[in-house]
């Protein structure tokens, strides 16, 4: 069941589907980014735009703040928003984990097509080893679930945590999810993300793209996977946490009864979206310690 702010959220009204020929990419990433620089702010002590060989940062560290970074990877189906549209978040981010938040501004298509996203990602792991102390965590949502999954498999060892919120994995949208509950998230459009973001038909069976398929899920550390119950994303989101503990790694996983697909960032809107913050905030310090 739907609960009545989700309702409401899907009452508002919406531009043109994604996929549809009347879809504007470059004024729908200006909507988005005029939608966060309205939202509300929390002061952060410290806010540094950064160069991460070559790769854009916003470093965000709290007042008193624990060791280590937390590497923050945005959703958007890789080809919306950027570290302006999640400043908000990642603000929040690192006031309640305590701990320094680097979010990443990596190249989204159809601009810059796969594998120029986890290479970012991968250039931002490389510069943060040699530029600030550990230890070190990822947190994605959506896409940036993604590529903060494949971000840990492709560097065992570095993190101490991966924390995911409704992660966006499966290009072949397989799962019952997406035929029976699919609520504010047309299915097509996830097809246009990953349409999107592969460069060749083969990128959609590469690990690197279709985390699913890695052979080194038993690499993660402890891992937290948020689902939302009414978002076509909540099985293969599901999946991943039964595969990884099948695997032998530690992993929490809840599902938020009653949400919608982007919930998470919406404070203000959703009223699950504060608690859930806290409760990635709560996995993210207890394993950076």
């Amino acid at each position: 069941m739907l609960f009545p702010e989700s309702r409401r959220a899907l009452e508002q009204p919406s531009g043109p589907p994604a996929w549809s020929a009347e879809h504007d990419l470059a004024a729908e990433r200006a909507r988005a980014r005029a939608e966060a620089l309205a939202e509300p702010r929390e002061d952060v002590a410290e806010i540094r735009d950064l160069d991460a060989d070559g790769v854009p940062c916003r470093l965000y560290r709290p007042a008193g703040a624990r060791p280590g970074v937390v590497v923050h990877l945005h959703g958007g189906g890789f080809v919306f928003h950027d570290v302006d549209v999640h400043d908000p978040a990642a603000r929040r981010l690192a006031n309640r984990t305590g701990t320094a938040v680097l979010s990443v501004d990596y190249r989204r298509p159809p601009e810059h097509r796969f594998p120029a996203a986890p290479d970012d990602v991968s250039a931002v792991v490389g510069w943060l080893r040699r530029h600030q102390p550990g230890p070190y965590a990822v947190h994605g949502d959506s896409a940036g679930g993604n590529l903060a999954l494949v971000a840990a498999l492709r560097h065992p060892g570095v993190f101490r945590a991966v924390a995911l919120v409704y992660p966006f994995l499966d290009p072949t949208a397989s799962f019952e999810s997406y035929r029976t509950h699919a609520d504010g998230f047309d299915p097509r459009e996830g097809a246009w993300y990953w349409q999107q973001y592969a460069a060749t038909p083969a990128d959609l069976e590469h690990p690197d793209l279709a985390p699913l398929r890695s052979e080194r899920l038993a690499t993660l550390p402890p891992t937290l996977v948020l689902t939302a119950e009414h978002d076509p994303l909540r099985d293969e989101g599901e999946h991943l946490a039964h595969r990884l503990v099948e695997e032998g790694v530690e992993v929490v996983a809840s599902r938020s009864l009653g949400q919608l697909h982007g919930f998470w960032r919406h404070p203000a809107a959703f009223p699950a979206s504060e608690p859930v913050q806290w409760q990635v905030a709560g996995f993210l310090r207890k394993h950076l310690g």
